[in-house]
């Protein structure tokens, strides 16, 4: 029993790889497409009209994966199943699913179907950003320590504010409900018959801390008079990824033409998996997870107040250490806005999108930096760090009658690549060593201009493994570790890491310019994100009257 397959749910399909264990090969690697993608303004076939800053999924979309993902690989790899050790899941968080006690998605029950707050809601879900402020505002008054590990501010993303929320705008969901249970446990229920939950994700999305545990009651009573009973879905045991749940149900196993002593890990979150897949396991390194959004992650032998960060915790990737986490809401996202908004508008003759990209960055890899007159605030999904201010809006400035297309692409490009630098800087000035940068998704392996910018303006070297996913390359890694495969995480991830990578090194001309630049990204990051971040707030929230 040498292999083991990992599986990465992310925003619009899900990676699946199979793992040799003795090599670090990957033997096979598919993606499987969501049927039903992001729900964000009508449920059930267009009849549920969803209000603003809504993200939802449909469960069957993940069933989906397993079922016709995993045979699926299975074919492409001509592994026998019997060599199958283990598997490992990772998600992205915070994606939650009200559930039976079964396990059964409420929304799968009616009259439930109809309610939209009994379907899962995505990480990208928004629309609980007061709650999240209630929590500021509270936890700055009862409990400074909980809020400085989420560097002070609390994000509309995470479990607490989706689960009020529910609490609050729909209590006959809340209450017919008896879990909020996080995506990527429940995949492991589903496959195991097991609910164990993940530390990983209870602690950077959920207050949780392997020291003090959650918050008092009395934090969650002040945010919300009424709710009294705060960990009635959550649970108070959790479990770090690469604890063995089980093994997979024998009558499923069959179905995916598994072998019923196939061992099932805690599941992680997508980036902290990927993380480990990199073969990252000491400090001075910082990971960037580039997809619809960002993640940025490094390690660090001490705990370090941190400002701006989404969280902190021990032994949150690699025992022994404190994992960082930062982010930025809009990516991926964000240039597929500008290509669904103007470039399939003006259609090129293709619907291939990978063509789409292409095109843009041939018309914009000769502009220099400053050369488009153009500068932008990366914000469309608001500002997960360091402001973390999901209310603030993004913004485009120098645009005039001559501008063109590829400009505006161009400057989304170096947009992203400003906040990334702004998220470094801010790690090493409050005591965080960082010296070498490394990028995984598929952005970061297909775009390479994008790649260039980000090594220009953080004026370090940029690493991109060499290997097609490394999300579920770190959760098979788990899942083995789960399966008794090799004597720590921190051994297997360093002798499975990714063989080459390529490598992006900084022109001293350009970095230069774009250290000009990012001085006026700085100043209008200031300006309209800390000092007069009302006005965009404002218009957010189109409060003009």
């Amino acid at each position: 029993m040498r292999y083991s397959i990992g599986l990465d749910f992310g925003t619009e399909a899900a990676r699946l790889v199979c793992l040799d264990m003795k090599t670090g090969l990957e033997v096979s690697c598919i993606e499987e497409k969501y049927p039903h993608g992001v729900i964000g303004e009508y449920l059930c076939e267009g009849e549920i009209p969803l209000p603003s800053l809504w993200a939802l999924q449909h469960p069957d979309d993940y069933v989906h994966v397993l079922m016709k993902g995993i045979p699926k690989l299975l074919t492409a790899s001509q592994v026998n199943p019997e060599h199958v050790m283990s598997i490992g899941v990772d998600f992205t968080s915070s994606t939650v699913i009200p559930t039976l006690a079964d396990g059964t998605p409420l929304c799968k029950v009616e009259p439930w179907d109809r309610r939209p707050h009994a379907w899962p809601k995505l990480w990208k879900h928004h629309a609980a950003q007061d709650i999240a402020n209630r929590f500021n505002v509270i936890l700055r008054d009862l409990d400074t320590r909980t809020l400085s590990r989420y560097g002070d501010n609390i994000s509309a993303e995470w479990y607490f504010p989706k689960l009020i929320e529910i609490f609050e705008e729909d209590r006959d969901v809340y209450d017919a409900c008896d879990f909020l249970v996080e995506a990527t446990d429940w995949i492991v229920w589903i496959l195991t018959g097991s609910l164990k939950r993940s530390s990983c994700a209870a602690g950077y999305k959920a207050f949780w801390s392997p020291d003090t545990g959650f918050p008092d009651k009395d934090v969650f009573r002040r945010v919300s008079p009424k709710f009294l009973m705060p960990f009635e879905k959550i649970g108070k045991q959790f479990y770090p990824p690469g604890t063995c749940v089980g093994r997979v149900r024998s009558s499923l196993a069959s179905q995916l033409g598994l072998s019923p002593n196939t061992v099932v890990s805690v599941g992680t979150i997508d980036a902290h998996a990927a993380f480990l897949g990199s073969g990252i396991t000491k400090p001075g390194t910082m990971m960037m997870v580039i997809g619809t959004s960002t993640c940025h992650l490094t390690l660090s032998e001490r705990d370090i107040t941190v400002p701006g960060i989404s969280g902190v915790l021990r032994d949150g990737i690699v025992p022994g250490y404190y994992a960082y986490e930062a982010g930025q809401s809009a990516v991926g996202d964000m240039f597929s806005w500008f290509i669904n908004e103007f470039l399939d508008a003006k259609d090129e003759g293709t619907s291939d999108r990978a063509y789409k990209f292409e095109y843009l960055n041939n018309l914009a890899k000769d502009i220099t930096p400053g050369g488009n007159g153009l500068i932008a605030l990366d914000w469309w999904n608001g500002n997960r760090s360091i402001l973390g201010d999901l209310d603030l809006s993004g913004a485009i400035f120098g645009l005039r009658l001559d501008t063109k297309l590829e400009q505006i692409y161009r400057s989304l490009l170096e947009a992203t690549a400003f906040g990334a630098k702004r998220i470094l800087d801010n790690f090493i000035v409050n005591g965080i060593t960082v010296t070498k940068l490394v990028a995984s998704g598929g952005i970061a392996r297909k775009n390479s201009l994008l790649m260039q910018i980000y090594a220009d303006v953080c004026q370090v070297p940029i690493y991109v493994p060499n290997v097609e996913e490394v999300s579920a390359r770190g959760a098979a890694l788990l899942g083995a570790i789960a399966a008794g495969y090799g004597s720590s995480v921190e051994l297997l991830a360093e002798r499975l890491k990714p063989e080459g990578y390529k490598i992006y090194v900084p022109n001293p001309r350009l970095s230069s310019l774009y250290y000009k630049l990012y001085d006026i990204y700085s100043t209008l990051h200031d300006v309209l994100g800390i000092q007069h971040s009302g006005t965009l707030h404002s218009l957010k929230r189109n409060e003009l009257d």
